[in-house]
């Protein structure tokens, strides 16, 4: 083996995402919402009106999967879509008052975890933490 696990840090990225993401899931699990659900609800509200496959790129996840969680809110009253004034091939997608209810829900549950982070780090360090997480992106 040419580099021993505990030298690899795609292991401990890869640690540390396991855990935030299962922290989340049960975050947001009281709204009755999955991880994806959570992300996409709050893009959405930050950007009414995105187009299915920009969204998908906010959510870094494929089209294909945006599809399924676009599906499931959809089913559960949590947005609407429909066709853009003008692109009217393009499907719009904003958020009902259920899915702003639910955003508000899971979002409080999700910030909890993400102050408990931040707050393990002074502010320079956080920035720090960024800058090494941007280089650890680019080396890749």
């Amino acid at each position: 083996m040419d580099m021993p696990a505990e030298e690899r840090l795609g292991l401990d990225v890869k640690r540390a995402e396991q855990r935030l993401m299962a922290a989340k899931h049960i975050a947001v699990k009281a709204a009755g919402l999955t991880v994806p659900q959570y992300a996409a609800l709050l893009v959405l509200a930050a950007n009414p009106g995105i187009s299915a496959a920009a969204l998908a790129r906010e959510c870094l996840v494929t089209p294909q999967a945006m599809t399924v969680v676009l599906k499931n809110l959809l089913e559960h009253g949590l947005i609407e879509r429909g066709p853009h004034q003008w692109h009217r091939t393009m499907l719009e997608t904003h958020l009902t008052d259920a899915g702003r209810e639910a955003l508000r829900t899971a979002d409080a549950a999700a910030v909890v975890i993400e102050r408990r982070i931040a707050d393990a780090f002074t502010p320079d360090e956080r920035d720090t933490f960024r800058d090494l997480l941007a280089r650890f992106t680019q080396a890749i």
